[in-house]
């Protein structure tokens, strides 16, 4: 027999079933993260548009140019799969990824690789995924009760959990390509490939759950697929940005910025991660964070350094000399 559970246990057990898989993406992206963090208040912006502003829109636009579907179609499975095939996937992939073009008009000196158009566009998506995922999770247990829900659960929150963090992430992949390209052909059309891409992945599982049965499996495969392939390019993004620290800073030794034992803990995540919380138990908070600011400007100078080497433009130049400055001052304490 079926459970029932209700009143502010239910609203307890939906709002967890959607937070603790998300908290757990988000944790695991910020992580990933290694040599320079993005502002934290910067992520949780492009998080919340994606919860609230995103959400709103695309219900709105969705609705409205399904209606079309619905009056030719009938209230119909067929009309609900062409809902969710055709006109989701272009207007919540277009309505997230409005969230990447504002940091891209207004912060662009925060993208320094491809990885960080892949963790904001994860972040916008996993901001989606919580609210929408808390939408669905009633709207099931209303109709199928707690064995429903449960089976629900597992299929949006982790066997499709990364999803929508998926889609929009390849939106943002496509705009930091384009960004540090220098071929124009590709700064022109890495944009819109992007997008593209997360149009085609979010219009196939769309799709493919819509028709049931063995296609599950194929959205299995391309949601995976997918995941698997920007798990790759943030390992070697990952790998660029190391090597970019080895080449840069080795410059800085020789200039005097940092000392030689000062460059061998900043090109290394594990011996920073050791450092730092090495200064916090001997002392203290202030020491530590001091610490963690240090080797974020070793990652924004070493970023900067190579930004500069494919544009050679000026504002660059200026936020090098900055850069500079301010490891001068942190390092009397390093």
């Amino acid at each position: 027999a079926d459970i029932y559970v209700g009143g502010l246990w239910l609203d307890a057990l939906m709002l967890l079933a959607a937070v603790i898989p998300t908290a757990f993406f988000v944790t695991l992206i910020y992580w990933a993260d290694r040599y320079e963090k993005e502002p934290i208040w910067l992520l949780a912006a492009v998080f919340l548009w994606g919860a609230v502003p995103s959400i709103i829109i695309a219900y709105i636009f969705n609705t409205l140019f399904s209606a079309p579907i619905y009056l030719l179609a009938g209230d119909g499975a067929a009309a609900d799969m062409m809902s969710a095939a055709f006109i989701a996937p272009v207007v919540e992939e277009t309505v997230k990824g409005f969230a990447l073009l504002i940091i891209f008009w207004l912060r662009r000196e925060e993208i320094d690789s491809w990885l960080d158009g892949i963790i904001y566009g994860a972040m916008v998506g996993l901001g989606f995924a919580l609210v929408e995922n808390i939408y669905y999770f009633i709207g099931q247990y209303q109709d199928g009760g707690l064995n429903a829900w449960s089976v629900n659960v597992f299929m949006r929150s982790i066997i499709f959990g990364l999803n929508h963090a998926l889609f929009t992430s390849m939106a943002g992949l496509g705009l930091a390509a384009g960004y540090l390209s220098t071929n124009k052909f590709v700064r022109m059309t890495a944009p819109v490939m992007g997008w593209g891409a997360a149009v085609f992945l979010h219009f196939w599982h769309n799709l493919t759950v819509s028709l049931g049965g063995g296609f599950i499996l194929a959205a299995l495969l391309f949601d995976w697929g997918g995941v698997w392939l920007i798990l790759g390019i943030m390992v070697w993004a990952l790998v660029q940005e190391g090597r970019w620290l080895k080449r840069y800073l080795a410059e800085e030794v020789h200039q005097g910025t940092l000392t030689a034992a000062q460059y061998k803990l900043a090109c290394s995540s594990r011996r920073r991660f050791g450092f730092i919380y090495g200064r916090f138990f001997s002392h203290g908070f202030h020491s530590s964070r001091a610490a963690s600011r240090f080797f974020y400007e070793c990652s924004h100078l070493a970023y900067k350094k190579h930004h500069f080497a494919l544009f050679n433009d000026a504002k660059t130049a200026r936020l090098i000399q900055q850069s500079r400055e301010k490891i001068g001052r942190l390092s009397q304490n390093i």
